[in-house]
């Protein structure tokens, strides 16, 4: 199961194409913004035809659908080959933020809407006793704590939230559609979340400035880590 499809996905089809067997995965899309879909025209499984790939979105489902966004991305003039040269089997499905999905027997995928431009759907995925909530581009509420979140966060053992921001830079940035890591933390010690996962960091932020985050989140509430690429989390 995969959440979201920017530049990285291609790096983790090299590494399933590596493995040598046939592909079985879902891919949850949050929305639908270049950031989060432009790696899929460079996943490798994608034209493996052993390959089997269900798309999910649940913010268009009242529109145009995923199949179809994903296809005006891979069209002139954005990209020079149509979706159809895809050799995988792919299924498009599109639900509402709010459903709960089960994907396989045993995996429950709770969803609900965020505070996004044009919409995005947060994941809280529960299996064998454990449970992950992704909430990505979503901005919080000045004054309180999102209901929406709240109900996806209750007692997570993982908690990855959009933490763009700090508190102070957020005054320059309302309405942008992200968050804060300092709100990721009122809101984890709300829900009484195991680990924050900071995540989806402002490009102007360099290492440096990301090391005092970590720092200081860490002081802030124990165990909050920053998210980085190759990170893997184990029960």
């Amino acid at each position: 199961m995969i959440f979201d499809g920017g530049s990285g996905l291609r790096l983790a089809g090299d590494e399933l194409i590596k493995a040598g067997r046939p592909i079985d995965l879902d891919l949850f899309y949050s929305h639908t913004h270049f950031d989060h879909i432009v790696g899929l025209p460079f996943f490798a499984p994608c034209y493996d035809p052993r390959s089997q790939i269900r798309i999910w979105a649940g913010h268009l489902k009242e529109n145009s659908g995923i199949e179809y966004v994903l296809g005006q991305m891979m069209s002139a003039p954005l990209f020079p080959v149509p979706i159809d040269i895809f050799a995988a089997r792919l299924d498009f499905i599109d639900f509402s933020a709010g459903e709960t999905l089960v994907p396989h027997p045993g995996i429950d995928l709770h969803t609900g809407p965020l505070n996004h431009p044009n919409g995005a759907t947060g994941y809280r995925l529960d299996y064998g006793g454990k449970s992950m909530a992704y909430l990505t581009d979503t901005e919080h509420y000045e004054g309180h704590l999102d209901p929406n979140v709240l109900r996806l966060i209750d007692h997570a053992d993982v908690m990855i939230y959009d933490s763009t921001y700090t508190d102070e830079e957020y005054p320059k940035h309302r309405h942008w559609g992200h968050s804060t890591w300092q709100e990721g933390v009122r809101l984890a010690e709300a829900g009484n979340v195991g680990r924050l996962v900071i995540f989806h960091h402002d490009p102007d932020h360099n290492d440096a400035f990301m090391d005092r985050v970590a720092t200081e989140a860490a002081a802030a509430r124990a165990g909050t880590i920053v998210a980085r690429e190759g990170l893997v989390l184990r029960p």
